[in-house]
């Protein structure tokens, strides 16, 4: 049996991360492979019921500190209960954000000390990162025009422009570290061109681990 691979989709507000899933799981299925699609923060009960404390108003005020703790501990249960089981049966895992947008967000966004992040990355993953990561990169004003029309601005998209900026630049250093893994793609050209590189990015990957 081909060892499953655990990919993951990264990107700030509106960069499209929901079609490039969709364009994904196609490609996935495609190869007659067994697939889990799941979402950070959230993927499990528990995990989603974090996910509104997050994402919603109730708690505007929250601590940087609490928000990074709460993700790391619906991430904990997300591991345990879905991505570690699904990846010992042979099922391969995309994932809708994962650590990388903790550090993004929380380290580069919220100014957390990466060191921080690091422990708890170590502590609740042990050695397991993603195998494949796509970066779907654009101007930040681009993103959250997008996300504007999509629906009513969540508890991170109401930050200030400099946030998200920094959380955009965040990314790309991360791509430039972990180079080996990140795809980095550019999502302000038109759909069909995102796509296109989307999918040559998958197959690409694909052809190189499995039969």
């Amino acid at each position: 049996m081909t060892n499953p691979g655990f990919i993951t989709v990264e990107g700030v507000e509106g960069a499209g991360k929901t079609t490039c899933l969709g364009l994904i799981e196609q490609q996935i299925h495609a190869r007659k492979l067994e697939l889990l699609v799941t979402r950070e923060p959230g993927g499990t009960p528990l995990g989603e019921d974090l996910r509104g404390l997050l994402l919603g108003h109730q708690h505007t005020g929250m601590a940087d500190e609490t928000e990074l703790l709460l993700m790391f501990a619906a991430r904990a249960e997300h591991l345990k209960a879905r991505i570690e089981p699904a990846l010992a049966k042979g099922i391969w895992v995309l994932c809708d954000r994962f650590t990388d947008a903790t550090y993004a967000y929380q380290g580069y966004g919220r100014e957390i000390p990466l060191e921080r992040i690091s422990v708890l990355e170590d502590w609740v993953q042990g050695h397991r990162r993603p195998d494949l990561t796509l970066l779907l990169d654009l101007p930040v004003e681009t993103g959250l025009e997008r996300a504007g029309k999509r629906s009513s601005p969540d508890r991170f998209e109401r930050q200030a422009l400099a946030f998200f900026e920094r959380v955009r630049q965040g990314y790309l250093s991360l791509a430039a570290t972990h180079a080996q893994r990140y795809r980095v793609i550019d999502a302000s050209r038109p759909l069909g061109d995102v796509a296109g590189e989307v999918r040559q990015a998958i197959n690409d990957y694909l052809d190189r681990h499995t039969g």
